[in-house]
């Protein structure tokens, strides 16, 4: 209504505000979904009426509050005409507008609807924080200047759009897999919110093959959510991890998936990772993994989306199926890639391959410079004590080490624009 995103956040949070300091003694609404839309609405007219919009859009929202006076009886969900059915993937359409360039679509909806914070899209796109922050701002400005209206797109439309929706889905995911700072490991919620989403995408676009290589990541990634950390809430690497724990019911609908994205033809990035996947997924130990399929899959994907993040996964595989000395070669030819400086990923890879090939000294610095690098604690602890171990460890140790999958992804397993294994 008021046509200007940062406006429509602080109505919001007004009137959230006014329903933590009202519903504790009046009580919870019938419909708390129409009270917070009508005082929303009521703020805003309040703001035009002190000249921060103008006069034409207080008209028109004080029209909207007049047709929609007793907001206790408005049922919200049945006044919008839409085929979407879910409120949060209908916004993220919404927020993914063509006016807006694909990385800004893309920043703005997970900022605004995502849950992630400024420094947690940055993490996902290896970009500073203050050039996603001014992308951010930015975009609110360029959809308020262009009065952009937030209507549900359809039919060719909606198609525009989906690429940027699928990329929100997929990086909610990701920050819920391995979280990018704090006390925990993962935050489950967000894979949650992402798998929802993306089931009820694939509803939607039953054709795309794209979005059922998606939900097929998305929902082997998520079958081993309970075997990926201890009783402590610490990491399991992949190879360490007890398979028996593994939720069977989500691999199954996960290879379903991939097999019908595979079946719609054009495998695209998801699809490919989807395969990655379930290269795990079907092994039923970790010596059976097929690390060779692994390798070439990766090699497929860089040719398909060049990113020296692929590569360094494409490493971790290469070292599996061929020795860490293979795959130290491909990883020191990405030690000067600018967009990988603050990657504590690649030291911690490097640190790996390192330890492997008995080189002590050279792993404990590498692993020490990952730990600096990373802001979460359950991981700066895993990479200090493999920085703590090539120092104190024996020869028995090393071996045990060495038989560790690198870290390109703790469990050679997480899906984004940093780590797709």
């Amino acid at each position: 209504m008021v046509r200007d995103v940062g406006l429509a956040e602080d109505l919001a949070q007004d009137a959230l505000v006014a329903a933590l300091d009202q519903w504790p003694a009046s009580g919870v609404p019938d419909n708390p979904g129409a009270w917070l839309m009508a005082t929303a609405k009521r703020r805003a007219i309040d703001t035009m009426r002190h000249g921060k919009v103008v006069e034409r859009k207080q008209d028109e929202v004080g029209h909207e509050i007049r047709t929609q006076h007793d907001a206790a009886a408005v049922d919200l969900d049945a006044t919008i005409d839409d085929d979407v059915g879910d409120d949060l993937l209908r916004l993220i359409f919404i927020a993914c507008h063509p006016v807006l360039s694909p990385e800004a679509r893309v920043a703005l909806t997970l900022r605004l609807l995502g849950g992630l914070a400024t420094d947690e899209i940055a993490r996902a796109f290896l970009g500073a924080e203050p050039t996603i922050a001014q992308r951010i701002v930015r975009a609110k400005r360029t959809l308020r200047d262009a009065g952009v209206p937030f209507e549900l797109p359809r039919g060719q439309a909606r198609t525009a759009r989906l690429a940027s929706v699928l990329e929100v889905i997929y990086l909610i995911f990701n920050e819920g897999y391995s979280a990018t700072a704090g006390d925990d490991w993962m935050r489950p919620a967000l894979c949650e919110d992402a798998l929802r989403l993306g089931r009820v995408l694939a509803e939607l676009a039953p054709e795309e093959p794209e979005v059922h290589g998606l939900v097929a990541l998305m929902e082997i990634q998520a079958s081993r959510a309970h075997a990926r950390v201890d009783q402590h809430g610490d990491p399991v690497l992949l190879l360490e991890q007890n398979r028996a724990r593994w939720d069977q019911l989500l691999i199954r609908r996960g290879l379903a998936a991939l097999e019908r994205a595979e079946r719609l033809g054009n495998p695209g990035s998801y699809t490919l990772q989807a395969a990655i996947a379930a290269c795990h997924a079907r092994a039923r130990t970790a010596e059976e993994t097929d690390w060779n399929r692994i390798a070439s899959l990766y090699a497929a994907l860089v040719q398909l989306v060049p990113s020296p993040v692929i590569e360094l996964n494409r490493a971790v595989a290469v070292s599996m199926a061929s020795g860490p000395a293979a795959g130290l070669e491909v990883v020191d030819t990405l030690m000067s890639e600018p967009s990988l400086g603050n990657y504590h990923l690649l030291p911690a890879v490097r640190g790996d391959l390192l330890a492997k090939l008995g080189r002590r000294d050279e792993a404990r610095s590498e692993f020490e410079r990952a730990a600096s690098l990373t802001r979460n604690i359950r991981e700066r602890n895993l990479l200090d004590a493999r920085a703590a171990a090539m120092t104190t460890c024996d020869t028995a140790s090393i071996g045990a080490i060495s038989r560790q999958p690198a870290r390109a992804s703790a469990d050679t397993e997480t899906p984004d624009h940093r780590s797709t294994t």
